[in-house]
């Protein structure tokens, strides 16, 4: 079969298929792409060879899943699926079908969804994107991510600060503000999300936009997360972002993660890099992915078979297929993840290579 005759959804179910038996699954579990299909909804039947009737914003193509494999310090694997429905009636329409059956706890989404899900029309880019999160041997996770400037930019300081007043992390607030936004409209809430399980190292996130800026702006954002050596974010900003800014192409993004206990700050700082805006294609953007892999003692060649479960193009023939990567600090959960785009639509072309722009 042709690609062009491929589903939406059985070209990316195809590629997270590939993708999970690179992380070790087993193949007879098929959970992963029962979730896949259940999130796409009725838009995954739809070709890939026409044009999408509804551009998402997950990815630069208008691919409404983008693929991550996270690498943790513990050794494991986990393959995450970012995604949107395709043509749902509701924003929610999915979570309502997953819901009992995955054992999902809710409750700190009612808590907050009028904040965030409001009747009146939407502003910015979504309304609900999900993650699908698979770890082998384990049962399948699922997050939300909300939108903080749904009512307008105006307003997202105080969605936030009211989701963490119901949330009971309201002391937390003003420190995110002086860490991560002291620079007025550079800095921006971009997702408030949620993990829908109800363990105690279930985790609330709140994610920060940084438009142009420095390896120093983001060395402050992780000091309120005791104990992360600035080093670690000024190496990973040089080697993947070829130096320490400004990073005027798409912005970095910090995240604060908060599990049971966390009050007044957060266990862990993730630093997210959109290398995609920073090479001139993926073949150099795999060559600083390899080179900071290699830092953290991890495995190149996991990177190689995932890049191969994906796609069969040569690297250098196009730019995002390794959109960005990111470094997880702090005392849960750290490692770094590497996110790679479906590309179902199209591929985008690649920049024009200079000495500078392979060395740097």
């Amino acid at each position: 079969m042709s690609r062009t005759d491929l589903s939406l959804y059985e070209h990316t179910g195809g590629q997270l298929d590939r993708l999970c038996r690179v992380a070790g699954f087993d193949g007879k579990d098929r959970r992963h792409l029962e979730l896949l299909e259940g999130l796409l909804g009725p838009g995954g039947g739809n070709s890939i060879a026409t044009a999408p009737e509804w551009n998402s914003n997950v990815a630069d193509d208008t691919t409404p899943i983008e693929f991550s494999l996270a690498f943790d310090a513990t050794g494991e694997y986990v393959v995450r699926v970012l995604g949107e429905s395709v043509g749902a009636t509701a924003p929610g329409e999915f979570l309502e079908t997953v819901a009992e059956p995955y054992r999902l706890d809710t409750r700190r989404l009612d808590a907050i969804a009028d904040l965030f899900l409001p009747h009146e029309e939407r502003q910015g880019p979504f309304t609900m994107w999900y993650s699908l999160i698979f770890r082998p041997g384990h049962e399948p996770k699922i997050k939300v991510y909300l939108n903080p400037q749904i009512s307008g930019p105006t307003m997202a300081d105080s969605l936030v600060h009211e989701g963490f007043r119901r949330l009971g992390i309201d002391a937390a607030f003003d420190p995110v503000i002086q860490h991560a936004l002291p620079r007025g409209e550079l800095d921006n809430f971009a997702f408030f999300a949620l993990d829908l399980d109800g363990g105690p190292l279930s985790r609330v996130k709140v994610y920060v936009s940084h438009e142009a800026a420095e390896s120093a702006d983001v060395e402050r954002a992780a000091e309120l997360v005791p104990g992360i050596d600035p080093l670690h974010i000024r190496e990973f900003c040089a080697v993947l972002g070829g130096g320490k800014g400004p990073f005027e192409g798409r912005p970095l993004i910090s995240s604060y993660s908060f599990v049971e206990g966390d009050e007044g700050r957060p266990s862990n700082y993730s630093l997210y890099l959109p290398i995609r805006s920073y090479v001139p294609d993926d073949e150099v953007a795999r060559a600083r992915v390899l080179a900071i892999m290699a830092q953290y003692d991890l495995d190149g060649t996991i990177l190689d078979k995932a890049i191969e479960a994906v796609t069969e193009r040569p690297l250098r023939h196009g730019v995002g297929l390794i959109a960005h990567v990111s470094l997880r600090l702090g005392d849960i959960g750290s490692g770094i993840t590497i996110y790679l785009s479906s590309e179902a639509y199209q591929v985008m072309p690649p920049g024009r290579r200079t000495l500078l722009g392979e060395l740097r």
